[in-house]
């Protein structure tokens, strides 16, 4: 599955809810992230619209290597 192109952060945060994210704060362009699933976890998501290809790509890499889930079944969890 290919990344989407024109995602902003504020979707990929809500898109990550469906991992057990839920957002923590929010200081200026920048929301912050926490799971406890399978353990504590934080990540960083600037606001942008839309968000860098090389930015979503690394935020989900961090993601998918936390909850143990290669990169399609992670991109059709919260896209598909």
């Amino acid at each position: 599955m290919k990344l989407p192109r024109d995602i902003s952060g504020l979707e990929l945060a809500k898109a990550l809810t469906r991992l057990g994210y839920a957002i923590d704060h929010q200081r200026g362009s920048h929301i912050r992230l926490t799971t406890l699933r399978p353990s504590q976890h934080h990540i960083t998501i600037p606001a942008h619209d839309p968000l860098k290809i090389g930015t979503l790509n690394a935020i989900l890499r961090d993601v998918g290597s936390h909850a143990g889930l290669e990169r399609d079944e992670l991109l059709r969890l919260l896209f598909g």
